[in-house]
C-alpha cells in the first residue's frame, strides 16, 4: 500500500482518487474550496463534476495542502492548465527531495508555450516530475469503465512505479521515456478537436470528421517531431488515441464548443453558453445553491434548472425555488426523457426548454440543440 495525495478535486482528481483508493493505497485529496471538501466528505460523492460515483470511505479530504503532500509516496497534480504554476509555487515547501509529482492536466503555458510537466520542474525543481495521460474520460474512468492511458518519466523506473501503483484490470498503463510527445499529443489535440466540433454543427457528416482527424494526427506529429517529440508516441495513446475520443465524444468541451461556433454562435458565446447558466445540482441542494449564486448573478440572467422534483418542505417546484432565491433572474427549465449516459454518448435524444417568455425558451433551444439533441420549445 502506498500514500498518494491528489493536488485537485475536479472530475479527473476524483475519478483517480477512486482508483487509487480502490487499488488499496491510502488516498488523501486537496482542494482550496472548502465547500468541495465538505461535500466530499459528506456525499462521498462529487455532485457537480461526477454525480452517480460513489468514493470509499478510506478517502481523506483536505484543505491543508501540505497534508496531501508530506509524507506521500506519490502526489497526483490534477488541477485545471492555467493553475498549475500557481499551484505548483505553493506546493514547493512541502515537496521533499525526489518526491513524485504526476501531472494530469492537458496543455501548454499562454505565455511561455512551455509544457505543463517543464513548468512544474521549474517551480519545483527538487521533485521528480513525471505525466499521466491518453484517452481516458475522467466520467469513465469513475465508473470503471476500460480504459488504457500511459506513463511518462524520465526514468523507466519512476514510470514503472507509476504504472504498479495504479494498474488493474479495468485501467491499462503503459509507460514512456519522451514526456515532450505525450504532452504535446494531449494539448494540440484539443485544436482538432474544436474544428471536429465545428463539422458537427455544420452537419457535415463522417467522412469530414475521418479526413480531420486524420490529417490533425499528421499536422500534429509533424509539429511534435520538430519540438523533439518521438512519432510512436503521436501514433499511440496518447497521440490517435487522445485526438479520436476527443473528437468523437460529447464529454469533450473543445467538441461541444466547437458545435455551437458551427451552429454560427460567436466564440464567446461558445464558451460562455451565449450568457446562459445551466442549474444541474440535485434537486435537494436547488434551493441553497441558488442562495450561494445569488451575490454574483448579473440582473436578467437566464437560469435554466435540469434537476427533476419539488421540494419537500414547501411543495414549489425547483423552478420556484430558484424565481423566490434569484427574483433578478430569468428562469427557464429543459426537461424530457433523458438519460445523461445517452446524452453524453451522442445517442439521438429530444428534450423541451420551458420558459414564460417564448425568446427565452428559442435561447435555450438555440444553445443546446445539435443533430443528436433535439430540442422543442414550451411556455
Amino acid at each position: 500500500m502506498a500514500k498518494i495525495g491528489l493536488i485537485g478535486a475536479g472530475s479527473w482528481g476524483t475519478a483517480l482518487s477512486k482508483l487509487a483508493a480502490d487499488n488499496g493505497h491510502q488516498v488523501t485529496v486537496w482542494s482550496i474550496v472548502k465547500e468541495e471538501i465538505e461535500m466530499l466528505r459528506k456525499n462521498r460523492e462529487h455532485l457537480d463534476k461526477l454525480p452517480g460515483v460513489k468514493l470509499p470511505e478510506s478517502i481523506s479530504y483536505t484543505t491543508e495542502l501540505p497534508g496531501a503532500i508530506a509524507g506521500m509516496d506519490l502526489c497526483i497534480l490534477a488541477v485545471p492548465s492555467p493553475f498549475t504554476r500557481n499551484t505548483a509555487a505553493l506546493m514547493k515547501p512541502f515537496v521533499k527531495e525526489g518526491q513524485i509529482i504526476v501531472n494530469v492536466a492537458k496543455g501548454v503555458e499562454e505565455k511561455t508555450l512551455m509544457t505543463l510537466s517543464e513548468i512544474i520542474e521549474e517551480e519545483i525543481p527538487q521533485a521528480d516530475v513525471a505525466v499521466l495521460s491518453g484517452p481516458s474520460h475522467a466520467e469513465e474512468v469513475g465508473k470503471g469503465m476500460p480504459t488504457t492511458i500511459v506513463a511518462g518519466a524520465k526514468t523507466k523506473k519512476t514510470a514503472e512505479y507509476i504504472q504498479n501503483l495504479l494498474m488493474n484490470k479495468a485501467f491499462r498503463v503503459y509507460t514512456s521515456p519522451d514526456l515532450l510527445g505525450i504532452e504535446l499529443g494531449g494539448a494540440l489535440k484539443n485544436v482538432i478537436a474544436l474544428a471536429a466540433g465545428i463539422a458537427d454543427g455544420l452537419g457535415c457528416g463522417d467522412n469530414t470528421k475521418a479526413a480531420l482527424i486524420t490529417r490533425g494526427i499528421t499536422e500534429i506529429g509533424r509539429l511534435g517531431l520538430a519540438m523533439g517529440g518521438k512519432l510512436e508516441t503521436f501514433c499511440g495513446l496518447t497521440g490517435i488515441g487522445d485526438l479520436i475520443v476527443t473528437c468523437a465524444s460529447m464529454h469533450s468541451r473543445n467538441r461541444r464548443a466547437g458545435i455551437l461556433i458551427g451552429q454560427g454562435k460567436s466564440m464567446e458565446e461558445a464558451m460562455a453558453g451565449k450568457g446562459l447558466l445551466v442549474l444541474s445540482v440535485p434537486s435537494i441542494y436547488v434551493r441553497s445553491t441558488a442562495k450561494r449564486m445569488a451575490p454574483y448573478l448579473a440582473q436578467g440572467q437566464l437560469v435554466v434548472n435540469v434537476a427533476k422534483g419539488i421540494e419537500e418542505s414547501t411543495l414549489l417546484t425547483l423552478s420556484q425555488v430558484i424565481e423566490e432565491e434569484l427574483p433578478g433572474a430569468r428562469v427557464a427549465v429543459l426537461s424530457g426523457p433523458s438519460h445523461a449516459e445517452e446524452v453524453s454518448r451522442g445517442i439521438p435524444t429530444t428534450c423541451v426548454a420551458g420558459a414564460a417568455a417564448e425568446k427565452e425558451a428559442r435561447k435555450v433551444q438555440s444553445v443546446f440543440m445539435s443533430p443528436a439533441f433535439r430540442v422543442y420549445t414550451s411556455p
